[in-house]
C-alpha cells in the first residue's frame, strides 16, 4: 500500500515542516492554544503514518522514494531521496510517537510563555529535520538532516536569549556540534573521493563488493571521521559538555534533546554505516573504548550533582557511552535497542523533573525539594518505574537493552565488560540518590513553595503514564537468549542492520550475567535510597569536590583552548587585522584622496595657466619624442 503511494511517505517529513511554517509565520498573531493544536496535530498525523509504514515495512517492503535530483554534475547523481527499511521505520515511530507526546506535554508546559507559538515552529522544524535525517537514502540528505537538528537545537537551548547564560550555552552546542561535523563532511568527501557516490545502496553495495580499489586504512579513516560526526551530535568524549549545558532550554527540550532524537543521531549514523564498520575494525575498537570512556566520566559526575536536570543531563551522556560500547562490539541492533528503550524511559525521568519544577515554581536544586511524593503521586510513581528502568532492575525495558550490552561487551573485551558493570553500578545509585532526595523524607524548600506544591495537570502527567508502561513493556521486544531463542527487535532489523561477528554465548554464561546485572542493579538501587533518606549536605571536599565541578573539564577545555584562541584572536585583529589588512586598505584610500587633493590645484580656473601648462606639456612632449624615441 504504501509503496505504491509514495506522497504518503513525503508527507511524514513534510507534515512537522507545514506546522513550522504555518506557527513560524504567524507567531505574533496566532493563539497560544492554537499554536500548540498546530503543532501537535501534525506530530500525531505523522506518527500515523510512521506507524502505516512500520506495518508495511513488517511484512518485507523495502524500498527508496525519489523525489527529484538534488545534485546532477557529470556522473555524479544526488537525488533528494528517502530509503523507508527497518531501521529507518522503527526510528520514525520513535521520533514522531515520543516527539508528539512532548509536544502535547508543552502545550501545558509553556502555557504561559508568550512565545509558545514560536517555540512549537521550533518544535516541528526539529522534527522535521530529525525525520529528514533517519530517511534519507544518501548521507548528503542525511547531512542535511544533521545540520537542521544542530540549528533548532540551537535555538531551542536558547529559547529564553534574554539569559546570557542560556544564549552562551547555545553558542556553545552549536561550535562544539560544528566541530565534529567537520568529521562528517570530511568522512563524505572521502567516500564521495574513493567510491564516487554518497547513496547508501550504491556504496555498501561496493564495501560488500569488494569492486572498489581502496585498502582497509582507507574504510578505518572514513568510519573514524564519521564517528568524530557521532561524537559531537551523541556527546562522546571529548565534544561531550554542550550538553549538560544545553538544560538551559525548556525541560521538554531536555526530554527532546536527550532522549529520542537528537542525541540518538549518532548511534542510528553508525548502525546505518555497519557494512562500513564491519571492515573497519581499529574504528570500532576506537568506537568502543570512547564509549567505555564516556559512560564512566559521566556517570562520576551524575553523582556529585545538585540540579535534578543536570544528573539527568550526565545519566544521558552516560547512556550513550553504552550505546557506544554496544556498537563498538559490532552490536548495532543492541546498540539500536538500547536507543529505543533509553527513548521510553529518559523521556519519561525528563517529563517528570519537568513537572517537578513545575509545582517547585521552577527550583531544580534537589536540595530544596524532599517529600514531593505527598503531593505528586502520578509524577513520583511515573518517575519511580523510570529510576527503576535505567538502573537495570529486572522485567523493566532496561534491564533487556543493558544486558544485551553487557552480554556482546563480554564476548568480546572483558575488561570494557568489568568497566561496563561499574558504570552500571553509578547509574543505580545516582538514580536512586536523585528519586530519594526529591520525592521522599521532609520537604526543605520555602513554605511558599511548599504552599503551592500540587500535582501536574492532564496534559503533563498523561505522557508521563504512557511513557512509564512504554517503560515497563519496552524491552520485551528483545528477550534475553536465555529466555527466547527469537528476538523480535533483531529479526526486524535484520534486513537493515548488519552485525559483526558476534560470539553466541551458553545459557550457562548468560544465566550468571544476568544474575549479577541483577544482583548490581537492586543492591545499588537500595545503596542509593539507603544512603540519602536522612541527607546532610555539608561541602564537597577533595575528590567529592572535584566530581562536584565535573572533573574540571570545562576549565581545562577553558585554559587550554578558549584563552589561548581568544588571545590569538586578540593578537591577529590588533596587528594583522587593524595595522595589516585595515591600514593596507584604508592607506590606498588615503593616498587616493591625498593624491586628489593636491591634483585639484591644477584646475584653478584661469585660462592663461592653463594655456602655461599646456606649452610646457608639449615642450615635454617634444623632447621625449626627441631624446628618447629617436
Amino acid at each position: 500500500m504504501i509503496e505504491n503511494n509514495y506522497i504518503l511517505i513525503s508527507l511524514i517529513p513534510a507534515l512537522p515542516l507545514l506546522g513550522f511554517l504555518i506557527n513560524g509565520l504567524g507567531w505574533r498573531t496566532i493563539p497560544k492554544n492554537i499554536g500548540g493544536i498546530i503543532g501537535s496535530s501534525t506530530i500525531l498525523i505523522a506518527f500515523a503514518l510512521s506507524l502505516l509504514v512500520f506495518l508495511d515495512v513488517k511484512e518485507g517492503a523495502t524500498f527508496n522514494v525519489e523525489l527529484f535530483s538534488f545534485i546532477q554534475s557529470g556522473n555524479l547523481s544526488i537525488p533528494l531521496a528517502f530509503r523507508v527499511d527497518s531501521l529507518s521505520s522503527l526510528f520514525l515511530l520513535i521520533i514522531t510517537g515520543i516527539g508528539f507526546l512532548i509536544h502535547v506535554y508543552s502545550t501545558s508546559y509553556m502555557h504561559e510563555d508568550e512565545g509558545m507559538v514560536k517555540y512549537f515552529a521550533y518544535l516541528n522544524l526539529f522534527v522535521f529535520s530529525m525525520l529528514l535525517l533517519v530517511l534519507g537514502a544518501n548521507y548528503l540528505v542525511m547531512f542535511i538532516g544533521w545540520e537542521g537538528v544542530g540549528l533548532c537545537s540551537y535555538l531551542l537551548i536558547g529559547f529564553w536569549f534574554k539569559n546570557r547564560d542560556y544564549t552562551n550555552a547555545a553558542k556553545k552546542a552549536f561550535v562544539m556540534n560544528r566541530i565534529g561535523d567537520l568529521g562528517f563532511l570530511i568522512g563524505m568527501l572521502l567516500i564521495l573521493y574513493h567510491f564516487g557516490t554518497l547513496s547508501y545502496a550504491d556504496f555498501f553495495g561496493q564495501v560488500n563488493a569488494g569492486t572498489a580499489p581502496v585498502t582497509s586504512s582507507v574504510y578505518n579513516w572514513i568510519a573514524i571521521c564519521l564517528f568524530i560526526g557521532a561524537m559531537g551530535k551523541s556527546a562522546q568524549i571529548p565534544l561531550y559538555t554542550w550538553l549538560p549545558d544545553a538544560m538551559a532550554g525548556p525541560t521538554p527540550v531536555s526530554a527532546l534533546i536527550h532522549a529520542a532524537t537528537m542525541v540518538t543521531a549518532g548511534t542510528y549514523m553508525i548502525a546505518r554505516s555497519s557494512v562500513l564498520y564491519n571492515l573497519a575494525p581499529d574504528a570500532l575498537n576506537l568506537v568502543a573504548w570512547i564509549g567505555c570512556a564516556t559512560a564512566l566520566l559521566a556517570a562520576t559526575i551524575a553523582l556529585k550533582q545538585y540540579d535534578i536536570k543536570k544528573v539527568l543531563a550526565y545519566s544521558t551522556v552516560s547512556q550513550l557511552g553504552f550505546m557506544f560500547m554496544a556498537l563498538g562490539m559490532g552490536a548495532y541492533t543492541t546498540a539500536v535497542f538500547h536507543v529505543m528503550t533509553h527513548a521510553f524511559f529518559k523521556a519519561l525521568l525528563f517529563l517528570g523533573s519537568g513537572s517537578v519544577i513545575h509545582a517547585m515554581g521552577g527550583e531544580q536544586d534537589i536540595r530544596k525539594m524532599g517529600g514531593l511524593g505527598k503531593h505528586m503521586k502520578i509524577t513520583q510513581v511515573t518517575f519511580l518505574i523510570g529510576c527503576l528502568a535505567i538502573a537495570g532492575i529486572p522485567m523493566l525495558s532496561g534491564f533487556f537493552s543493558k544486558d544485551e550490552i553487557l552480554a556482546a561487551t563480554f564476548s568480546h573485551n572483558k575488561a570494557i565488560y568489568i568497566l561496563g558493570l561499574i558504570g552500571a553500578m553509578m547509574t543505580a545509585f545516582y538514580m536512586f540518590r536523585l528519586y530519594t532526595l526529591t520525592f521522599t523524607g521532609k520537604f526543605r524548600g520555602t513554605h511558599e513553595q511548599e504552599h503551592h506544591l500540587h500535582e501536574s495537570p492532564p496534559a503533563i502527567t498523561i505522557p508521563l503514564i504512557v511513557l512509564a508502561i512504554l517503560s515497563i513493556v519496552g524491552g520485551y521486544v528483545g528477550l534475553p537468549p536465555v529466555i527466547s531463542e527469537s528476538h523480535t527487535l533483531g529479526n526486524y532489523l535484520s534486513s537493515a542492520v548488519t552485525n559483526g561477528a558476534l560470539h553466541h554465548l551458553d545459557h550457562s554464561t548468560e544465566w550468571m550475567l544476568l544474575g549479577i546485572s541483577t544482583v548490581i542493579a537492586i543492591v545499588f538501587s537500595i545503596a542509593g535510597y539507603a544512603a540519602h533518606r536522612k541527607p546532610a549536605f555539608a561541602p564537597n571536599t577533595g575528590l567529592a569536590k572535584v566530581i562536584e565541578n565535573k572533573w574540571y573539564v570545562d576549565e581545562l577545555y577553558d585554559a587550554i583552548i578558549v584563552r589561548p584562541m581568544a588571545l590569538l584572536s586578540g593578537f591577529l585583529d590588533r596587528f594583522a587585522e587593524r595595522n595589516g589588512i585595515d591600514g593596507f586598505v584604508n592607506g590606498i584610500g588615503k593616498s587616493v584622496w591625498w593624491g586628489g587633493d593636491r591634483i585639484r590645484l591644477f584646475q584653478n580656473g584661469q585660462v592663461g595657466f592653463y594655456i602655461f601648462m599646456l606649452v610646457i606639456g608639449m615642450t615635454v612632449l617634444f623632447a621625449i619624442s626627441f631624446f628618447w624615441i629617436g
